[in-house]
């Protein structure tokens, strides 16, 4: 299934709203959620929580705490039981909509996917009082829990 709200993008599927992104993994079975975050930001900030539709997120650091290329991703990603060509739709999902699509393209690259970014990410970016309050996952409604 391809999402037909996603807004195309060079060198992966496309951006997502959170909501849209919702909607991809409620209806498509086989779709899986990748938080590409630090674990620092799982532990601290929260996850996404799509145990409501009876599977788990993924979790793989994008970038370590130290802001290097975490150089296991893919691998990370296979032994979650992702393969090239399997054609599993893989939203990925940052902080605010950036790094994931570096994610969503190494993953595209490496035959993953469709690979979709979600835009706004888990929290948005910052508002005018420097608060992360205006967008996202997490303003959106949409579940999540404190790791």
């Amino acid at each position: 299934m391809s999402a037909p709200t996603a807004r195309p993008a060079a060198g992966y599927a496309g951006d997502l709203t959170p909501a849209d992104a919702w909607a991809l993994l409620e209806t498509d079975e086989r779709a899986v959620l990748v938080d590409v975050r630090t674990e620092g930001e799982w532990q601290v900030i929260g996850v996404p929580d799509v145990a409501g539709l009876g599977r788990e997120a993924v979790f793989s650091q994008w970038v370590t705490a130290d802001g290097r290329p975490n150089p296991g991703f893919l691998d990370e990603l296979t032994t979650a039981g992702l393969a090239p060509g399997d054609e599993r739709p893989v939203v990925f999902l940052c902080r605010s909509g950036q790094r994931s699509i570096g994610a969503a393209r190494a993953a595209t690259a490496a035959g993953l996917g469709p690979a979709y970014n979600v835009l706004e990410g888990f929290e948005g970016a910052p508002g005018p009082t420097g608060a992360r309050d205006r967008e996202g996952w997490k303003v959106a409604g949409l579940p999540w829990k404190q790791s």
